[in-house]
């Protein structure tokens, strides 16, 4: 059998390392050390932005704690995007709160604002103004940040931004992740950067900053025993996971170059089979990190459909993936408020991810190439 060619692997240098090796000869294997400092604060330069940023566990304990310190508790409403990964709506149901989803809109694929407006004012008018928005950054393409925080401030209603998929991604010159009250990053293993498996929350103040530090790490009070006055959570990175971390900052721009030169290699390849849609920047106030590159293919135009290609790559062991299944259609949230319409479910329907790793050699895309001019010449 061929080698597997993965959808989006980790991506490491060997320096990582250095900084790993650091933590166990100075015995800093816990949630305390350089390792984390340096590497939130390499963070907060690259970001540009007057933030402050906590490493945490993974990125679905940053929007847990964001939903948290905005006081967001049971019964309460949250709005958040319906096409994504599960991830950015979990911590709604952690906090018995209740999830309401909005479709996308077609130019990005992210949040709708025309659905954003109209999710706000139908939960008004029953008497549940939400508490919070969540907008999420899908595959590192930035939101239609102006209108949705136009119509936030509006409402008077606290964002978090979902830029689990965007570091290296920008709206206007600046960088995802900074726009909200809260900014998420990701750092699993199939992401621009990894620290194995971690995130982080990005604040715009040390006291939101602190807040995050005394909830990620059990909520413990200032005193000489353990004494807990709130409920905290084992959130806080590791000093080891960060040391990864330290190392894949220093080459953070390398690997967004990269996903962005696989985004042209896959353009170039689609610009002459009508019918196959790349997800690209609207305009030149998008810049997208292209954390992976996806289609819509129209199987009326083309004779072929989403499937088609995603199974031709499997028989030669090449890993795609659907895109996201819309949160509306989950059993789990079967029961949650939806506004919009069905361009969620028509991405969804039509929809692939292609493999957009910042390794994949020239031999590797050729083989992706291959399949896909056999597929479509058919």
């Amino acid at each position: 059998m061929k080698d597997k060619i993965w959808l989006s692997s980790p991506h490491l240098t060997g320096r990582e390392i250095f900084f790993v090796e650091d933590a166990f000869q100075k015995n800093w294997v816990t949630s305390l050390g350089e390792n984390i400092n340096e590497f939130e604060n390499s963070l907060q330069r690259y970001l540009h932005g007057n933030v402050q940023i906590c490493a945490l566990n993974s990125a679905t304990s940053a929007i847990h704690l964001a939903l948290v310190i905005l006081g967001i508790t049971a019964g309460d409403e949250v709005i958040t995007s319906s096409f994504s990964f599960i991830a950015s709506a979990n911590p709604i149901a952690y906090q018995g709160a209740i999830p309401v989803f909005v479709d996308s809109e077609k130019d990005t694929w992210n949040m709708s604002p025309a659905a954003l407006q109209e999710a706000i004012e139908g939960r008004i008018s029953k008497g549940n103004k939400p508490k919070a928005i969540i907008v999420v950054h899908l595959y590192g393409m930035p939101a239609k940040m102006d209108e949705v925080l136009s119509i936030a401030a509006k409402y008077e209603i606290p964002v978090i931004e979902d830029a689990a998929e965007a570091l290296g991604s920008k709206y206007k010159g600046n960088a995802c992740g900074t726009f909200g009250r809260f900014g998420i990053l990701s750092f699993n293993g199939n992401k621009i950067i990894t620290t194995s498996g971690g995130g982080a929350l990005v604040c715009h103040t040390q006291e939101d900053k602190d807040k995050t530090v005394f909830l990620s790490t059990q909520a413990r009070d200032n005193a000489p025993h353990y004494q807990h006055s709130h409920i905290g959570y084992n959130y806080r990175m590791s000093n080891i996971s960060a040391g990864i971390g330290r190392g894949q900052m220093e080459v953070l721009n390398d690997r967004v170059d990269a996903r962005r030169k696989m985004q042209s290699f896959y353009v170039d390849i689609f610009k002459d089979i009508d019918g196959v849609e790349v997800l690209s920047e609207p305009g030149t106030d998008f810049y997208s990190n292209h954390w992976l590159s996806a289609i819509t293919v129209d199987a009326s135009k083309t004779g072929k459909t989403r499937e088609d290609l995603r199974l031709a790559f499997l028989e030669d062991n090449i890993e795609s993936r659907p895109l996201w299944k819309p949160m509306h259609m989950q059993p789990v949230f079967a029961d949650a408020p939806y506004y919009g319409g069905n361009v969620a479910e028509t991405l969804f329907e039509n929809g692939l991810c292609l493999p957009s790793g910042s390794n994949l050699t020239d031999d590797e895309r050729n083989r992706i190439a291959k399949v896909i001019k056999q597929v479509f010449s058919k």
